[in-house]
């Protein structure tokens, strides 16, 4: 379903049949209908474990190892501040849920999607809504201050969603509810690969070839590999749920943080890039990593 939406959103954009303004339609249905949707309904039934904290800490080392890569790489490349600022969101967040979880089942079983929720929504989707945030105000154009960039986040719609989620721990939802919930955030991931499929211009590789094989280089091969160096050989940290993590640092760039992206005017074409070419070739390095874990973890 979701490579039918990619590619349909591709067929859309050459058929001409869809508006100039329909990927900024897409992508604010998503950021203020979707996720919160999908916040509310997943926050609301996370269990926590003892391994929590590494899971929930992955996001955010990967972020911050991002933001210092990517501003060292534009320094030495003399990069845009739009193309720094798109190559921080999208290589230093990754699918964690709606490709992550797919591929957790696909490669670890169902008891290993319990783990990847709790990547994603305390890691992926924190640093999202707070850092991610952040720095898309500081890369834009228009530079906001330090309490903007606070109004955004606290207003940011998803951030909303999860303040409200913890408040409402204690409350049974009523079935409808649930429900509707479920159907809302189910159209987060087909919306979302029809709006990067719109934006996608493949023609436009060969431009951002050098900035597009440093993002993805990072986000598919070295941030795994240093999370992994961190958590394996220096934390001894083990077990399913350790690997379940690494295995969610090698996602592709995540969707929502092009969108992002784009809201922000940093780089569209490179980011809408990340994130489509990212998915055809995590499929393969994915592969790579399933396979490799175990014998770093020393547990084959």
């Amino acid at each position: 379903m979701l490579i039918l939406c990619f590619v349909a959103g591709m067929l859309l954009h050459r058929s001409g049949r869809m508006p100039g303004n329909a990927p900024a339609a897409l992508n604010s249905f998503i950021i203020h209908v979707s996720l919160p949707a999908l916040t509310l309904l997943y926050i609301h039934d996370m269990k926590f474990s003892l391994d929590v904290g590494f899971m929930a800490g992955m996001a955010w080392i990967s972020f911050a190892m991002a933001m210092a890569f990517f501003w060292l790489a534009g320094r030495w490349l003399k990069l845009p501040r739009g193309t720094v600022g798109a190559l921080i969101l999208t290589g230093g967040l990754g699918n964690t849920s709606f490709f992550g979880l797919p591929m957790i089942e696909a490669y670890y079983g169902k008891e290993g999607i319990a783990s990847g929720i709790i990547v994603d929504q305390l890691g992926s989707f924190l640093v999202l809504s707070t850092l991610g945030i952040t720095v898309a105000g500081l890369y834009s154009s228009g530079r906001p201050s330090g309490g903007e960039i606070l109004r955004r986040i606290a207003f940011f719609p998803p951030f909303v969603a999860l303040a409200a989620a913890l408040l409402l721990l204690p409350v049974d939802y009523a079935p409808w509810f649930t429900v509707l919930l479920k159907r809302l955030g189910d159209t987060l991931a087909p919306l979302a690969l029809l709006s990067v499929g719109l934006q996608l211009r493949l023609g436009q590789i060969a431009e951002h070839r050098r900035n597009l094989a440093i993002g993805l280089s990072f986000k598919l091969l070295l941030a795994p590999l240093a999370i992994c160096l961190l958590y394996v050989h220096l934390l001894g940290a083990h077990g399913q749920a350790i690997e379940v993590t690494l295995f969610e640092a090698a996602m592709p760039p995540m969707i929502t943080a092009s969108i992002i992206a784009s809201e922000h005017d940093l780089d569209p074409p490179l980011a809408a890039l990340m994130v489509a070419v990212g998915l055809l070739v995590s499929f393969v390095t994915l592969t790579g990593w399933w396979w490799i874990l175990p014998k770093l973890m020393g547990i084959a």
